[in-house]
């Protein structure tokens, strides 16, 4: 196949272009310099070079929860924009597929547990991070009603909080798994008696890694046809407090975890049904989170 995959430079969509690329297919990594993907002519332009069957959208806007709190305002036009206009451009070029990564921040603060996919609505989303949510939720709506009124197929995962390799370890935009795996380092090799940890430590969160993301856009590429969103997850719900500790001890930290609880915690649970992968095109995660761990802080290491 021809796929072009936006954001196939960071985190999520560079895994994703490597699996397409294993398995011979043809793909295009558009860049930000050259194709700003919030104009309709960019986004065009680029569909009329790469002539794709198939467009993975992976590029967004986002962060931590810090990010998030401090670009509200762009991170709604971003990421609204960008998927508006490119989903609008491939209806137009008639593109086979589109598939736009959704997220899990779409979900409404409070939902029953695990999240189903039909609770998706049933509420608004984290504060912290609501117009990210938001914008998820927009793009899927939309492919929804591009597949009701013109037929198009678009298919829209819904991944939990995803880490490993590539992960942006930047402090003002990481997301919690690569900030406690820098801070844990950093003390370590500092001597440090203790760290600070945001919160309370009892919010709960699912955590996926990323090349089980990866194939789980592949599986969807080749075996889902549905604009009904799917959760992308493993199942299993920690505790931050339990991330802390097992972040500390595979990387070897040995030294107290103080809690600062003027800062949030954020959506107070994340634990995911992963039924609709399963059973719709036989995808379940691999990696489990000590594996994936060891995995992440070993690539962080040899970076330098």
């Amino acid at each position: 196949m021809r796929v072009v995959v936006t954001g196939g430079a960071g985190f999520l969509g560079s895994h994703v272009v490597d699996r397409f690329r294993a398995r011979g297919d043809d793909v295009t990594v558009p860049r930000s310099a050259t194709h700003d993907l919030r104009r309709r002519e960019a986004c065009t332009r680029l569909l009329t070079e790469a002539q794709p069957d198939l467009v993975v959208h992976c590029a967004v806007n986002g962060g931590g929860i810090g990010y998030m709190r401090q670009h509200p305002g762009s991170v709604l036009y971003d990421n609204v924009t960008m998927g508006t206009e490119l989903l609008e451009a491939c209806r137009v070029a008639e593109v086979a597929k589109f598939i736009g990564v959704s997220s899990v921040c779409a979900y409404p603060r409070i939902v029953p547990m695990p999240m189903r996919e039909e609770s998706l609505f049933e509420g608004y989303p984290e504060p912290n991070n609501a117009t990210y949510g938001l914008s998820k939720r927009m793009l899927m709506e939309q492919g929804k009603a591009y597949k009701a009124q013109y037929g198009m197929s678009s298919v829209f995962p819904m991944p939990t909080n995803l880490y490993g390799p590539r992960d942006d370890f930047d402090p003002e935009r990481s997301h919690v798994v690569p900030a406690l795996i820098r801070k844990c380092l950093e003390a370590r090799d500092r001597g440090d008696d203790h760290i600070t940890a945001w919160g309370t430590g009892s919010a709960t969160r699912e955590l996926l890694f990323v090349e089980d993301c990866a194939d789980a856009i592949l599986a969807m590429a080749d075996r889902w046809d549905d604009p009904a969103p799917v959760n992308i997850g493993n199942g299993q719900e920690f505790t931050i407090k339990e991330l802390v500790e097992t972040v500390a001890e595979v990387c070897g930290f040995e030294g107290e975890v103080r809690w600062d609880t003027t800062k949030p915690d954020g959506q107070p649970r994340k634990c995911l049904d992963t039924s609709r992968a399963r059973d719709g095109f036989g995808w379940e995660a691999q990696v489990d989170l000590r594996q994936g761990l060891a995995r992440t802080v070993a690539w962080y290491e040899q970076q330098g």
